[in-house]
């Protein structure tokens, strides 16, 4: 493993961008590096990648999402406000003890695109990240600084969805 850190990014309004993070949390699991992944705004502990991952040694994973986002001026908007920061402190964390090879922030670019966080601390906390640790960001509407700091970047573009023809969230396909 290199010293040098690795950041990507998968974004886009298509389907598949938590999808491909985890398929590299699957590669790096093979290959025994440890492995992280911090789900913000998603809440639901009743997916298959959710429950999959909680089985596998030396893969760590945390939801610290509060479900679909209000509007600013909700009340409840401050409290998945809240949820994020708590996301990100735990990131931080990961990040700087070094002890996970893969950190996969998921669902942290729309995080910041719908302002639960600042581009700013995300960008922070990526700056002091151990040596040698591969990040992982997912998320629609990736902020510029973001993709700035990233070496790799994919827009995943819907082209068709299933959705769009009334077939509804399949298990095992989309949760």
């Amino acid at each position: 493993m290199s010293d040098k850190n690795r950041i990507l990014i998968f974004t886009g309004d298509g389907k598949g961008k938590t999808t491909s993070a985890l398929g590299m949390a699957l590669r790096a699991h093979g290959h025994g590096i440890p492995v992280a992944v911090i789900q913000f705004v998603k809440s639901d502990t009743e997916t298959g990648e959710y429950a999959a991952l909680k089985k596998m040694e030396n893969v760590e994973i945390t939801m610290t999402g509060a479900g679909f986002v209000p509007r600013p001026a909700d009340p409840r908007f401050a409290d998945h406000c809240r949820a994020a920061k708590e996301g990100l402190q735990k990131a931080a964390e990961y990040l700087h003890t070094g002890r996970f090879g893969l950190v996969i922030l998921d669902e942290v670019c729309v995080a910041v695109f719908l302002n639960l966080l600042c581009e700013e601390a995300v960008l922070a906390i990526l700056r002091q990240a151990a040596p040698g640790i591969t990040v992982v960001m997912t998320g629609r509407g990736a902020s510029q600084g973001l993709i700035d700091m990233a070496d790799t970047v994919s827009e995943i573009k819907v082209v068709k969805h299933g959705f769009d023809n009334g077939i509804k969230a399949q298990r095992g396909v989309e949760f």
